[in-house]
């Protein structure tokens, strides 16, 4: 007899199996035919470039998309994305690097660079790399780009990141308004704008205020780009700023259980209406927008078991692979892929669940290795897949690889 739920009871059931793409599926299938238990990222290069190409078509011509490598930095993610977006933003030496090993036709790319306590070596091979503007978040660190600059010959493009005081929308805002390592506090911003103008080997190019995160409303998110804009003209006059960028970030959300999608066509339509000064670009640094939906992460079901009434999936892998679900404490949603072919064959029985509730679980030594709670399933088994969708942003790249030692997670790429 199957189980019944009334709606107001019912638990969140795991994703049908087909919401997997086919390729994926298959390519999943096929790592199971090997000798290791599964865990692994697949990642599929295409769906990124589409959502970039659409992000940009989106766009006015004055605004200039800049992948964030830091939402997924697997090289063939970022070589796929490369012809598709204006350039990068980078926060440390390996991002530049690999962001400059993949410019569009063999030339350097465009270069944004952030990150709240740049060392020297990481500031020293910015300049090197002449990058387009080095977002500097206090002024020790334009006294060192100052050092380095001229100690190199070279003129440094710099962006004062602020941290504004307040900003005069609703939405899923932060980062903004309140004590921050990130950045000047606006207060702070003209005296530090004066003092950086003595400085030999800076060309003060405008702002980076990246006070948005997650925002999944196009309206708050057009009006806080409106409001970067015009917070950027007015403050670059009033502090003597020939102002030629603006960095609004990223921010542009993803949509989980029951959330409705950014809407990227509303977002251009009201973007269309800002008109900045010419001569200005106005950079976006979307990261994990793109490449969420480009990437899946499975795990193999290692055992099947109950405890006490409640039905558990131990994975092999775990938060030590796929950590985000727990960090940032979200519904992330999974799908079970059969997988056939049972190792111990008929000596061994092979655990199963069916139509019930189960937490899946990864093989850390500790309770917090919990990915999933209570989700309905039709069915899950011993050498069955386990398998997240919309994975591709600050999975890999997110998680705890050393911890007990065991295997990092292993990547690919479809063809």
């Amino acid at each position: 007899m199957s189980v019944q739920f009334p709606p107001s009871a019912a638990p969140l059931a795991a994703h049908p199996v087909d919401v997997l793409p086919a390729p994926v599926r298959a390519r999943l299938l096929e790592l199971a035919r090997g000798a290791e238990p599964v865990s692994a990222y697949v990642y599929d290069g295409a769906v990124a470039a589409a959502r970039a190409r659409e992000l940009r078509a989106a766009l006015p011509e004055w605004a200039a998309v800049y992948y964030a490598v830091k939402a997924n930095s697997y090289p063939g993610i970022v070589r796929a994305l490369a012809p598709h977006v204006d350039g990068f933003e980078v926060a440390s030496v390996h991002e530049l690097e690999l962001a400059l090993e993949h410019g569009e036709s063999g030339e350097i790319p465009a270069v944004v660079a952030a990150g709240p306590a740049k060392s020297v070596p990481v500031l020293t091979a910015l300049v090197r790399a002449r990058v387009e503007a080095i977002n500097a978040e206090s002024l020790l660190e334009l006294h060192r780009v100052s050092r380095i600059a001229v100690a190199e010959g070279v003129t440094a493009r710099v962006a004062l990141r602020v941290n504004p005081a307040d900003i005069p929308i609703s939405g899923s805002l932060h980062m903004g308004g309140a004590p921050s390592q990130f950045g000047v506090a606006e207060p702070d911003v003209p005296d530090v704008l004066r003092a950086a103008r003595e400085l030999p080997g800076l060309d003060i190019v405008g702002f980076h205020i990246h006070a948005a995160s997650n925002n999944l409303d196009a309206d708050t998110h057009a009006a806080y780009l409106r409001w970067c804009v015009e917070w950027s003209v007015t403050t670059a006059a009033a502090t003597g700023i020939e102002l030629r960028h603006v960095d609004i970030g990223g921010g542009i959300g993803v949509a989980f259980e029951g959330e409705t999608p950014f809407d990227m066509a509303r977002f251009g339509e009201l973007a269309a209406l800002v008109e900045p000064p010419v001569g200005v670009k106005v950079v976006l640094e979307p990261g994990r927008f793109l490449v969420a939906d480009c990437g899946w992460y499975a795990a193999e079901v290692t055992d099947v078991k109950a405890s006490y009434g409640e039905w558990f999936a131990v994975l092999r892998g775990g938060i030590n692979h796929f950590q985000l679900p727990t960090s940032w404490d979200i519904v992330h949603n999974a799908a079970v892929l059969p997988v056939d072919a049972w190792e111990a064959g008929e000596e061994c029985p092979r655990p199963v669940a069916e139509r019930t509730r189960v937490t899946v679980v990864g093989e850390l030594c500790t309770p917090e290795d919990t990915l999933l709670r209570d989700v309905f399933v039709e069915r899950v088994r011993a050498g069955d897949l386990v398998v997240f969708p919309n994975a591709g942003s600050y999975g890999w790249e997110f998680a705890m690889h050393s911890f007990l030692g065991h295997p990092v997670a292993g990547r690919h790429l479809l063809a």
